[in-house]
């Protein structure tokens, strides 16, 4: 006999288990259906995200980035140090330890709101009266039935074609965190969040690092100025980033990979490395869902169908993150599923993608959100612009980290900001402040006339916002 919920939700990475703790405070009687194992086959709720993303990457990031400073930055606090070693062991059991504190943080979530968690994959078994049957396959085969359904399934690597991930060789992001040497040589196919992140974390800690990038430019979703001033202070660290490249082949042996590939010029050329990374995009994850046998429509890229308010083509089925349309960010997923909690509550849950946050978390670190200058420049808006760098700021000084400049984008008549672009220390907190303002439609003034505290790296905000009518105080 079926068990009876008034919400299912299919998959508890970020989308999912936030969707199903909201639905839950709401006062429904919810389950939540998640396959991924630790390395004892136990539970791993977290999606993507927890396991093989967002933290086990931030947490190899920020050892990496440790290690760098001992370097070649401690010395100017006149710290000394000798004999300088990465215990790459030491620092991968770190990462897990991070990510299982994640794991269980979110079964203890469920618990303190009542989710019914069932560990195991879940699929459509059928449509019946008043609902869905979800089948649950895991060590236990169970049958769920519910009145609303919540696919969040998340997404999987692109791979190469004719060249599948083996995870010990050709890398996907799964891979790239678990690379259990430095490799001396370490190539990435696609300069995208992922490959200059895991890029980044193992040239700064000796790999010898080579970026091809298909496009002609550099970072082409984010503001020209940033990327164009990433792209020299990577360049500068030792990142080697080939931009115009056609990969024509990849052949992996027993002790290297092969890239053949054309560059920018027309040139053929041959890259060996130890370790491939590919990061050329995810594809939405429906295989096992069961997606054709109750009618859910897919789209060309096999993303689940939904309209402006997450629901599919199906009474009383939504669906919510990477598995359906827009940026495929862990935040982005998370507001989707308490949006969709609160529709089935009949409430008004709202997701706004004009003020999603974007950020990349490499060093130094690039955030964003609103409009790049080159989109206003072509739907024609009159804008201006003021940008203050880090390099006159005192907080950044101090930190010995100057790189990089806060950018204020405003409409040219009311002044309403349009776009903010960070590249500098701590950008991935400083964009908060845009996010907040973009959403209550503030003006640069309003920023400008903020108080921000002294010393600290958000007066960089604040200066940016007052170089928009040309009077910065500090440059």
């Amino acid at each position: 006999m079926s068990k009876q919920f008034d919400i299912v939700v299919i998959g508890a990475g970020p989308g999912g288990y936030i969707a199903a703790i909201r639905a839950a405070q709401l006062g429904f009687n919810v389950a939540c259906i998640d396959e991924w194992k630790n390395s004892e086959g136990g539970p791993a709720p977290g999606g993507t995200c927890t396991n093989v993303g967002c933290i086990p990457s931030k947490a190899l990031l920020q050892s990496s980035e440790n290690f760098d400073h001992a370097g070649h930055a401690f010395a100017e606090h006149g710290i000394k140090l000798a004999n300088l070693e990465i215990d790459v062991a030491r620092m991968l059991a770190r990462k897990d330890g991070v990510v299982k504190q994640n794991n269980e943080g979110i079964l203890y979530l469920f618990k303190k709101n009542k989710v019914a968690f069932f560990h195991g994959r879940g699929s459509f078994a059928k449509a019946v009266d008043g609902g869905y049957e979800i089948a649950v396959k895991g060590k236990a085969d169970e049958v769920l039935q519910a009145r609303h359904v919540i696919v969040a399934t998340g997404s999987s690597a692109r791979a190469l074609p004719g060249a599948a991930f083996d995870e010990e060789r050709i890398l996907s992001n799964d891979g790239a965190l678990r690379i259990g040497a430095v490799p001396k040589r370490l190539g990435v196919v696609g300069s995208g969040v992922i490959g200059l992140e895991m890029g980044s974390v193992w040239r700064r800690l000796g790999a010898d690092v080579t970026v091809l990038e298909a496009l002609p430019n550099f970072l082409g979703a984010v503001d020209d100025g940033v990327a164009k001033e990433a792209l020299k202070l990577f360049t500068k660290q030792g990142l080697k980033i080939q931009l115009g490249v056609r990969i024509d082949a990849v052949k992996s042996g027993k002790k290297a990979v092969t890239v053949s590939y054309v560059d920018a010029k027309g040139a053929s050329q041959t890259l060996e490395v130890d370790r491939l990374i590919v990061s050329i995009g995810r594809v939405p994850h429906t295989e096992g869902l069961n997606a054709e046998g109750v009618g859910l429509a897919l789209d060309e890229r096999g993303a689940i169908v939904v309209d402006a308010d997450c629901k599919t083509n199906l009474a009383n089925v939504w669906a919510v993150g990477d598995v359906v349309r827009g940026p495929m960010l862990a935040h982005k997923a998370e507001e989707e599923g308490v949006a969709v909690a609160e529709r089935i509550a009949g409430q008004h849950g709202h997701v706004n993608f004009n003020t999603i946050p974007w950020v990349i978390y490499t060093s130094p670190e690039i955030a964003w959100v609103g409009q790049t200058e080159q989109q206003l420049k072509a739907e024609g808006r009159a804008y201006k612009a003021g940008q203050f760098p880090f390099l006159a700021n005192g907080r950044a000084r101090a930190l010995g980290d100057t790189s990089g400049f806060v950018k204020f984008l405003a409409d040219a008549k009311t002044d309403e900001i349009l776009g903010v672009h960070i590249i500098g220390p701590m950008a991935s907190e400083l964009i908060a402040e845009a996010v907040v303002a973009m959403e209550f439609k503030a003006s640069s003034e309003d920023i400008a006339r903020i108080c921000h505290a002294h010393p600290s790296l958000s007066e960089s905000m604040k200066e940016a916002a007052l170089a928009v009518d040309k009077r910065t105080l500090n440059f």
